[in-house]
């Protein structure tokens, strides 16, 4: 453990930056939790001749710039040609989507006293290839990029990456798979099914694969072995390069309780809590009649909420703690806990940073994750809208402290609580990319991906603190195949219909396609729909819109949930908290919004009766002697009968009412009902006892038999 006099003389943070041989001057009080600045302690501009890469810089044109107690180098060789207001006007494009191109990478640039130059040939090589948008955006002026400079992609490959492999699946293993796309790299994704499906569970299995691909890097995505020390130290003995932090960063703070021991060394406020080595029901007992109720039982290692149990009273921690265990064991292989006192009502709030293995750091402000159901992220947004620029600062530097003491490289996250006082509390890091990194990337016009590239690389990080401030809000909602109406249970079935949304600022990432096959071994995370836009009542309203032209059929989504959320009240107020949805969700009244409409029944009838074409069945549509066709159809549970219009079959499933999205597989009508895929079939028919019951329930009372 690093002491607290050992840091002071090693350690110096500024407002977004940190470099390991910076001067000290920076502090958190460890009696009011305040962090920042020693007041009237700055260190002078220090020498960085024969600093690694950057020594070389010397025969090139060369920069310094500063991050509070940041200095590095930066050498720039392109030649001065136009501001970004001249080529906006020469290519008939406006100034803020120019400083946005260059800002993202997109298009290349140099700074000359503070100010962007671009340089005539390569504006003209960006025209010749269009303006083009990410794969990530709508591709339009105000769609916010995603990418890192261009000569990542030459430096990257000249650094030895070729060969990316992604020891992920799913949404992750495609968002990193464009990126590297993009840069030139070659990306292997293994097989998970089939006859070849790769465990990416074992390691060993795991990194004999990626020496089979020929690899010489391989990124873990989240979840999986991602936070796992002992896989990445495996990784790197069979000499493949690991895009993460170094093995003993994981180690110190992918275990909670050491994570809180060493926030605490270093004056970082955190909740009272328990997380010593006594692991005993007695000790854990008499730790939780100290820190008092209510509490969290959390495992010591992982994350993602996974083993997290609420207690409120006494008598109902040993039952809490047994079943953490268990938990905890079976998803991280570590049954160790710690307790925290529970801080009802707070926002959650999380720091990306970014450190390369030269020293230097950077944080790229918050994401605030709030709004939560079971200790599970469902909406993330950046910048939060209930910090401020003291607050934001004091989080970004105990972020870029604690990531400093462990030796971090590569992205990583730092968590907190803040009450409504604007107090802050550590919880813990997130030694990987994070699930919502997303939301950083559309505010700040970074490829955090291309980043962890360029890191494992040993390429510095280059970044100018002014290029790091968020423009404009960006939000992020999870799709998930999981049924919101019946306790979020996992939904399972095959994708038959797929629209994503587009336009100005929006951005799909996802993992599943047309018939792709949605089983229950995974995450049922589908996809992240995310929405940017210049302030945050705008980013809300493009995601709005996007999720109502969201269409997934085929298997049962939280579409129609989170198309209700972002519409709420206190959601759109800024005003959300840790325990938000508990209290708002369901409605009152939502038994009576997703009931079957008579419209519905109508479509999925006519559908069914359209795709109903076989010749040799008379009875096929429905046909009825001397009556119009029906059809008798059940759905959730839910049997009624249904006259057929046949004027609106058609070839076409669906097309008897266009407001209802519809489609037709084997025998299953699925429509979309507000986002919820709901199931039509044709009902079996009753036989002679549930006729008989059914007609005499009809009769009325004292009739004749």
């Amino acid at each position: 453990m690093i002491g607290q006099s050992d840091m002071e003389c090693r350690l110096g943070v500024g407002p977004r930056g940190v470099h390991r041989d910076s001067v000290p001057g920076w502090n958190i009080g460890p009696a009011t939790g305040n962090i920042g600045p020693a007041t009237g302690d700055r260190p002078p501009p220090r020498s960085t001749a024969g600093r690694g890469p950057a020594a070389a810089a010397g025969r090139d044109q060369v920069r310094e710039w500063r991050i509070g107690a940041v200095y590095a180098t930066i050498a720039t060789l392109m030649s001065e040609e136009l501001s970004p207001s001249q080529a906006a006007a020469q290519i008939g494009a406006t100034t803020r989507s120019v400083q946005r191109w260059i800002v993202s990478g997109r298009l290349p640039a140099r700074r000359v006293g503070g100010r962007w130059r671009v340089a005539s040939d390569a504006l003209d090589a960006f025209m010749a290839q269009g303006t083009p948008g990410t794969a990530d955006t709508a591709g339009t002026a105000d769609a916010p990029a995603a990418s890192a400079a261009p000569a990542a992609s030459a430096s990257s490959a000249e650094a030895g990456i070729r060969i990316v492999f992604i020891a992920n699946r799913g949404e992750i293993a495609h968002r990193i798979s464009r990126t590297c796309a993009r840069l030139g790299i070659r990306a292997v994704v293994p097989a998970t099914s089939g006859p070849d499906a790769l465990d990416l569970l074992d390691a060993r299995a795991v990194v004999a694969k990626a020496q089979a691909a020929g690899a010489d890097a391989l990124h873990p995505g989240f979840g999986f072995l991602a936070e796992n020390a002992e896989f990445a130290e495996r990784v790197g003995m069979a000499g493949i390069r690991w895009i993460g932090p170094p093995p003993d960063a994981i180690r110190t703070m992918g275990d909670k309780a050491a994570a809180r021991r060493l926030a605490a060394t270093l004056g970082i406020p955190t909740l009272a809590g328990y997380d010593d080595a006594d692991q005993s029901d007695e000790a854990l007992t008499a730790a939780a009649a100290r820190i008092g109720y209510p509490l969290l039982v959390k495992p010591s290692a992982g994350g993602g909420g996974k083993g997290m149990r609420t207690v409120r009273e006494p008598e109902r921690l040993p039952d809490a703690l047994a079943a953490a265990r268990r938990e905890a064991a079976g998803a991280f292989g570590d049954d160790r806990l710690i307790l925290e006192r529970l801080l009802e009502g707070a926002r959650h709030v999380e720091i990306q940073v970014l450190f390369d293995a030269h020293g230097t750091g950077v944080q790229l402000g918050e994401r605030d994750c709030s709004i939560q159901r079971r200790h599970q992220k469902v909406l993330e947004e950046s910048p939060s809208p209930g910090i401020d620029a003291e607050l934001r600062r004091r989080l970004g530097d105990a972020a870029l402290m604690l990531a400093h003491a462990v030796g971090y490289v590569n992205a990583g996250t730092c968590e907190f609580l803040v009450d409504d006082r604007g107090r802050p509390a550590f919880l813990e890091m997130n030694t990987r990319l994070q699930v919502e990194h997303p939301v950083t990337e559309l505010v700040t016009g970074r490829d955090l991906v291309a980043d962890q590239l360029r890191i494992a690389a040993g390429e510095p990080l280059g970044i100018d603190p002014g290029d790091t401030a968020p423009g404009g809000h960006a939000v992020e909602v999870r799709l998930y195949a999981e049924d919101a109406d019946d306790g979020f249970l996992p939904a399972t079935g095959r994708i038959e219909a797929l629209r994503w949304p587009a336009g100005p600022g929006i951005r799909v990432d996802a993992g599943i396609e047309l018939r792709s096959e949605i089983g229950g071994r995974f995450d049922p995370m589908l996809a992240k729909i995310i929405a940017w836009g210049p302030d945050r009542a705008a980013a809300f309203e493009r995601l709005a819109g996007a999720l109502d032209d969201t269409v997934v059929l085929g298997v049962v989504t939280n579409l129609r949930f989170l198309r209700w959320l972002v519409r709420q009240p206190i959601v759109l107020a800024g005003e959300a908290r840790t325990d938000t949805l508990d209290r708002i969700w369901p409605p009152d009244d939502w038994a009576d919004r997703i009931a079957i409409s008579e419209a519905a029944w109508a479509t999925a009838a006519t559908a069914l009766a359209a795709s109903a074409t076989d010749p040799a069945d008379p009875w096929a549509g429905g046909w009825r002697l001397n009556g119009p066709p029906q059809l008798r159809l059940e759905s959730d549970g839910e049997v009624r009968t249904n006259v057929i219009n046949v004027t609106k079959v058609t070839n076409a499933a669906g097309a008897a009412h266009p407001a209802i999205e519809a489609v037709v597989s084997g025998d299953v009508a699925y429509l979309d009902l507000a986002g919820r895929s709901v199931a039509f079939r044709v009902a079996s028919a009753p036989d002679v006892d549930r006729t008989a019951l059914a007609a005499r329930a009809r009769r009325p009372a004292g009739g004749e038999g």
